[in-house]
């Protein structure tokens, strides 16, 4: 008997409701949300031996949008932040309940929230999201950068509720581009500047359509204080205006 094409799954259904499996075994919903990731700007993450840097696409689409005003890396304590591709507002709603426990825990225990444990409240709302009738699957993926007691973190998150841990990686359309730059050139004894430098290097290559320093942010965590730093808009251009320049050959 011939097997049964994603097609005519669609055709039959499968596709209608988040609890049903179709034949193959697969989510049809959560396969969409992975798509929608996949056509959100790219932002990339990359643990150096001074910090945790976490760098973005806001993809401005529109001349008369107030890039300043455009938010896609957000603040959840001094020692944490995330970073998105896919809806953002899907991502706005955890990042908020992300800000909200990690305040909880510092009123309660008087002490910062470790990363892995706001990684996993957002996960487990992501994974009961693609098991509950009557829910859809958040169609965004995260990057979780942060220093707690067990030092530098980045994991990613996606639709599915599954998260990892990276040294490095990258989410969003220019995702595999990006990752293989990323195989080829990053070294964990990187610092954040030379981190910064390879992730606008590879943004760069990436994204054809009107890249310029308006359409990046970049924040850090500093290992030994465990601040939140934004990178400089003029700090943004002098990388690129170096990327620009030629290069001397050597004598």
């Amino acid at each position: 008997m011939a097997e049964v094409q994603p097609l005519q799954h669609q055709m039959m259904g499968y596709d209608r409701a988040i609890t049903m499996f179709s034949p193959d075994g697969r989510l049809l919903q959560v396969e969409y949300a992975k798509k929608t990731v996949r056509q959100g700007s790219t932002a990339i993450g990359i643990v150096c031996k001074d910090g945790a840097l976490l760098v973005t696409d806001k993809r401005i689409v529109d001349k008369l949008i107030v890039a300043d005003a455009v938010e896609k890396i957000w603040q959840v304590d001094d020692h944490i932040a995330i970073t998105a591709a896919g809806i953002l507002s899907d991502a706005r709603i955890l990042v908020e309940r992300a800000q909200v426990k990690a305040q909880e825990n510092k009123v309660i225990y008087d002490s910062p929230i470790d990363v892995l444990t706001i990684v996993r409240d957002i996960a487990n709302l992501k994974q009961m999201c693609t098991q509950s009738g009557g829910l859809r699957p958040f169609g965004v993926s995260l990057l979780i950068a942060g220093v707690d007691e067990d030092g530098m973190k980045l994991f990613e998150t996606d639709p599915t509720g599954i998260y990892f841990q990276y040294k490095a990686t990258a989410i969003g359309e220019g995702e595999i581009e990006v990752k293989a730059i990323l195989t080829k050139e990053y070294k964990e004894t990187m610092s954040v500047e030379d981190g910064l430098r390879l992730a606008i290097s590879a943004l760069k290559k990436v994204v054809t359509d009107g890249f310029e320093a308006d359409r990046i942010d970049a924040v850090y965590i500093t290992l030994d204080k465990k601040n939140f730093e934004k990178v400089p808009k003029d700090k943004i251009i002098k990388v690129l205006a170096s990327l620009d320049s030629p290069k001397k050959p050597k004598n």
